[in-house]
């Protein structure tokens, strides 16, 4: 557990172990080792992470220490880090390394008004990780946000819900068969959390990844839109344009990438699709 973590999300990052491990399996299949739930036992326990970033200003309020899970059930076809779709293919951390490494910036993540920010892959594939290092970041007085799909989200208690001060919700996609063709996962778990943390009040931004061609469709985004005006706890939308800082990960993982030849949407489509938002009286940014 000495190894370093500080380092970019776009950095491939792939585990010997895991790898020799689990060569016979398929890459896109969860496997076995993904679907296991450590228990929250209250003690040390070890969670395995990708790598960690200090100073982001794009993974929620101010400035963010961003510490990136290892473990996802979607396979989004615009995926950036699919070296993180297995759990074990993470750097194994206990929460007391974590916790000294978040508290030598709790200071200025303080001043900043930011805070820590859960990102991963799917956080919610290690709860019980996840909800230790939540549990003492608030100790520490810091502010707590979570980068999650909503596909977990029925394994979240209330009471867990508390801990985390703002939910970064992905809707990858308003139309059901959109939703599974992009990531291979249904809509409506995402949905049920979505409208679960607008029930209890939890602050959410929701954020839409505009793809041509793929996400891009009217009426796909009128229900997006729509979902979003009717959520009580919406603070703004983030429409996130499509890049192509992963294509090298996929391809060096051996992975067909499915939108090699797309290009970033144009200004004029991102505008659009923020029109359709804004049209609905939501903060778009």
């Amino acid at each position: 557990m000495g190894q370093s973590l500080s380092g970019s999300r776009y950095e491939l990052h792939v585990a010997r172990k895991w790898a020799a491990e689990t060569k016979s399996q398929d890459y896109y299949t969860i496997h076995a080792a993904d679907l296991e739930q450590a228990p929250d036992t209250g003690e040390d326990i070890v969670g395995y992470v990708h790598s960690w970033e200090v100073g982001s200003t794009v993974d929620g309020p101010g400035i963010r220490f961003v510490a990136f899970l290892t473990g996802c059930f979607l396979r989004c076809q615009y995926c950036h880090n699919p070296d993180t779709w297995h759990r074990q293919n993470g750097k194994p951390v206990t929460v007391a390394r974590a916790m000294q490494q978040i508290a030598k910036y709790a200071q200025v993540l303080k001043i900043s008004r930011g805070g820590i920010t859960l990102s991963g892959g799917e956080p919610m594939v290690q709860k019980a990780f996840a909800m230790q290092i939540f549990r003492r970041s608030k100790q520490l007085g810091l502010h707590t946000c979570i980068d999650t799909s909503g596909r977990l989200g029925e394994r979240m208690t209330d009471e867990e819900l508390s801990q985390i001060d703002l939910h970064l919700l992905d809707i990858k996609s308003g139309d059901p068969a959109i939703y599974q063709q992009v990531t291979g996962q249904p809509l409506q778990p995402t949905l049920d959390y979505a409208r679960r943390l607008s029930d209890l009040g939890r602050p959410m931004w929701v954020r839409y990844v505009l793809v041509p061609g793929l996400t891009d469709g009217f009426d796909n985004v009128e229900k997006v839109a729509e979902v979003c005006a009717g959520l009580k706890s919406l603070e703004r939308v983030e429409i996130l344009r499509f890049h192509q800082m992963g294509r090298d990960k996929w391809q060096r993982l051996g992975l067909d990438y499915p939108l090699k030849d797309v290009e970033p949407p144009s200004p004029e489509l991102a505008e659009r699709v923020r029109g359709q938002f804004r049209s609905r009286g939501l903060t778009v940014y």
